[in-house]
Formats: structure tokens, C-alpha cells, sequence
């Protein structure tokens, strides 16, 4: 199951307390104090796992506690420190405080490491105390509490190229054409829940990862439909593809579904409306004549027709190739 918000309880692990202790051994009057210092608190750390790639376990988890530190014993024994707990996440994971919505960090890259709560100090033993006017003092420091907190996790995945449409747009069929990922298809909306990535791999050592992202409808950047959800991860792109369906079920005009689309990704984020894009018109195996039918439709669109049928593999690798270009321009 795909889960890519979580809120999590976290707090590190409390200092040990200092002891209080005298030296009592045989033929040493006097031994003095020998109290051993706490041990430090556990911290809990949130990093990038390339393992993950869902906040699921947290979802069920959603506490975090880390090991306190031991108390310090006698003969100058210092406690042990609390064990840190490391807690793995996707890479593309945001990690705010929930009280003020701070961002923490942004986990990108797998390795990438946070601190999200430090362990307490351990306390002082009464050796620390001991001077040349209180030679015996009866006085140790208790351990320093951990730090805890509530964060909010967010995943944005991070993919190469990010599909978009509308439902049944074919946006499944394709990602399923071209990688191993399987996601669900079948002939009504809304079957995709949510998003898919796929590695594509091309000849000559080439690959990148595809994102089939839920359907979008109108009004999806306002919350509408499933696909509001969704859009955060097409941040993370760098090329979209916008499939448009030549031969809607339902009778619409492709070019009324291509600029519903459009306004979206503009309304939602101008940023994301502004990354290299290509338009590409679907299901050409439904059409008596794809090729006058794309051209018609891109001629009055203003854009480059480009068509494809994700069923029957026609143009597909066309495609593949031309996003390839796109996000490695220096190959070209």
C-alpha cells in the first residue's frame, strides 16, 4: 500500500543519572568520591533509504523511542549511552515540526541523514563535585530528558518523467508497456489510486524512472477528484508527458480534455507548469486513421503531433527516446 504522508511521534532517549558512590576499599582510608557520570540518551534519526518507497511503516509505527542512557555506578563506571534508532524513509521525504510546519530537512538523495531529536546528557557523578572545601560531597546531577516532538512526513517521489491525463488516458497502459511495474488497468475512472513509478530501460545502458500519476479532472488543483492528492509528486520531474486520449469514451473533445489539463498544472503550480513538456496523443489503435487524426488535432492545438498506441507498442519508443533528450540534452 502507497502512503506518502505520515505523522510521527518521536523522543530520544533521557540521560542517566550521575551516581553518588565513595571509594571504600581495604588499606585506603578515605578513597574519596568515585561517583560515575550518566550515560547520554539514544537520538533518533530519520535518513533516506533507496529500500523504501513508501511512509507505510510509519503509518502503523508512528512512535518513535529511542533507548535512555544507563546510570553511572560506582568505582568511577561511567553509564552506558543509549543505543540512537535510525528510521528509514523514501528519498523525497520532507520532514516538518507539525506545530509550526518548519521544514526540518529535505531528504533527497539516499544517505541524506536528520537529526530529528537529541539524546539528553547524561548527569554528573559527585566526583565532579568534589574541591578542596568539600572533599566528600554527597551530590550527583540527575540525566537531562530527550528530546521529543511530533513531525509531519511528506514523499515527494522523485522520477525522471511524470505522466499526466485524464482518466483512462492510458497512462497505466503505457508505464506497464514499457517497465515492470504492474499497476492496475481496466475501462473506468479513477482506477489508478495511486502512482506508479517504472524503470524504463533503453538501449545502450539508457534508463530512467516514469511516474504514472493518478487521473486528474477539472478542478483538481482546488481538491477535486484523486489526482489533487497527487500533484505534489510532479514537482519532483523533470519532464511531463500529457497523454490525451484521441477517442474519448465518453465523447469529449480531445482538445477540451488536453487544455482542462493544462490549466491545472498552471493553476496548481507555475513552476510545474513550466518544465519541459511533451503532448502526446493515445490510443492511436482506436482511430481508422491516427496519423491525420493527430495531425488535425495538434494543427489546431499548435503543437508538434506526436502519437502512440501503449497496447500495441506504435510510437512508443519514439517517445521513450525523445524524453531521453529531453533530460539528457549534452547526449544529443
Amino acid at each position: 500500500m502507497f502512503k506518502d504522508y505520515a505523522v510521527i511521534y518521536v523522543r530520544a532517549g533521557h540521560g542517566g543519572n550521575g551516581c553518588c558512590s565513595f571509594r571504600r576499599e581495604k588499606f585506603v582510608p578515605k578513597g574519596g568520591p568515585d561517583g560515575g557520570d550518566g550515560g547520554r540518551g539514544g537520538a533518533v534519526y530519520l535518513e533516506a533509504s533507496e529500500h523504501e518507497n513508501t511512509l507505510l511503516s510509519l503509518v502503523r509505527n508512528p512512535h518513535v523511542r529511542a533507548e535512555n542512557g544507563q546510570d553511572g555506578r560506582g568505582a568511577n563506571c561511567q553509564g552506558r549511552r543509549g543505543k540512537d534508532i535510525v528510521v528509514p524513509v523514501p528519498p523525497g521525504t520532507l520532514v516538518y515540526e507539525k506545530s509550526t510546519h518548519i521544514l526540518l530537512r529535505d531528504l533527497k538523495e539516499p544517505g541524506d541523514r536528520v537529526c530529528v531529536a537529541r539524546g539528553g546528557y547524561g548527569g554528573w557523578g559527585n566526583l565532579h563535585f568534589a574541591h578542596a572545601t568539600n572533599q566528600a560531597p554527597r551530590q550527583a546531577n540527575e540525566g537531562a530528558p530527550g528530546e521529543e516532538r511530533t513531525l509531519e512526513l511528506e514523499l515527494k517521489l522523485i522520477a525522471d518523467v511524470g505522466l499526466v491525463g485524464l482518466p483512462n488516458a492510458g497512462k497505466s497502459t503505457l508505464v506497464r508497456s514499457v517497465s515492470a511495474a504492474h499497476p492496475r488497468v481496466a475501462d473506468y475512472p479513477f482506477t489508478t489510486l495511486q502512482p506508479h513509478p517504472g524503470v524504463v530501460e533503453l538501449s545502450g545502458d539508457r534508463r530512467f524512472v516514469m511516474v504514472d500519476v493518478p487521473g486528474l479532472i477539472e478542478g483538481a488543483a482546488e481538491g477535486h477528484g484523486l489526482g489533487h492528492r497527487f500533484l505534489k509528486h510532479l514537482e519532483r520531474t523533470r519532464v511531463v508527458v500529457h497523454l490525451v486520449d484521441m477517442a474519448p469514451i465518453d465523447g469529449s473533445d480531445p482538445l477540451d480534455n488536453l487544455r482542462v489539463i493544462d490549466e491545472e498544472l498552471s493553476r496548481y503550480s507555475p513552476a510545474l507548469a513550466e518544465k519541459p513538456r511533451l503532448t502526446v496523443f493515445s490510443k492511436s489503435d482506436l482511430v481508422p486513421d491516427p496519423e491525420a487524426r493527430a495531425a488535425a488535432l495538434a494543427g489546431e492545438a499548435g503543437l508538434q503531433p506526436r502519437w502512440i498506441s501503449a497496447a500495441t507498442g506504435v510510437g512508443v519508443q519514439d517517445l521513450l527516446a525523445e524524453c531521453w533528450k529531453l533530460l539528457h540534452p549534452e547526449d544529443s
